[in-house]
């Protein structure tokens, strides 16, 4: 970490949040109404913790052993930690006490894992349930007509509350296909909301991240997961 790449850190920071302001309001809403989460895979630590200091206040790992492996060393007392990957069973033990959110719910087993270890600790975890709008074989989350299904199904967990959806769209090579998708995963959110659903909180609609954020705050996404414009290109291999 040197200062040149913390200078960096902050001019991303402070660029991102104009634009997240910019597209608010073009979306009728106001900045505070839109939460900028930062995807932190593969970045260390201490850089983590400087974007803290700047505001930064949710921040989203994709890894539970990466997670693990900085959980000491994140400074959580002014920012949520979050869980936004591809969640195993096997690992949901590992994580359940120190994560805030697991954003990546995509079927009834996780979902039931997931109470299981959150009644063992004695408290109740909040989740969004992943979507696959873009209907990808190669991708995780519940297809549309899945979706009302597995809510009724959660909502019988007594140490689950549902607090919304999440998504990944396909890759598109333009702003008209993007918005598209998200336009249809924002229908969907709303529809779901209207319905007054038990135990079921539809407050946060999770989709756009570095390439496409500020499309999906016009079309109505109310937390953004950034990562690469925040902490610049990184090598995932």
């Amino acid at each position: 970490m040197t200062a040149r790449s913390l200078s960096d850190v902050e001019y991303n920071y402070k660029l991102i949040n104009e634009r997240i302001a910019e597209a608010a309001e073009r979306s009728g809403r106001r900045r505070e109404d839109v939460t900028f989460l930062a995807a932190t895979k593969t970045v260390d630590a201490a850089t983590i913790n400087y974007a803290i200091s700047l505001g930064l206040d949710h921040i989203g790992e994709n890894r539970v052993q990466e997670l693990l492996s900085k959980y000491e060393d994140y400074d959580l007392s002014r920012c949520s930690l979050q869980f936004i990957g591809h969640l195993q069973t096997n690992k949901v033990r590992q994580i359940i006490d120190k994560v805030e959110l697991i954003q990546s719910v995509d079927s009834l087993r996780l979902a039931k894992e997931i109470d299981a270890q959150s009644k063992k600790r004695g408290k109740v975890t909040d989740i969004l349930v992943e979507v696959n709008i873009g209907r990808e074989e190669n991708k995780s989350g519940v297809l549309e007509e899945e979706l009302e299904p597995l809510l009724a199904e959660i909502a019988q967990f007594d140490s689950i509350s549902v607090k919304g959806l999440m998504t990944i769209p396909p890759i598109c090579d333009n702003s008209h296909k993007i918005c598209k998708y998200f336009d249809n995963m924002h229908k969907l959110f709303i529809d779901i909301s209207q319905k007054k659903l038990d135990n079921i909180d539809m407050s946060i609609l999770s989709m756009g991240m570095s390439a496409d954020y500020y499309e999906a705050i016009l079309c109505g996404a109310n937390m953004v997961r950034i990562g690469s414009s925040l902490f610049g290109a990184r090598n995932y291999t």
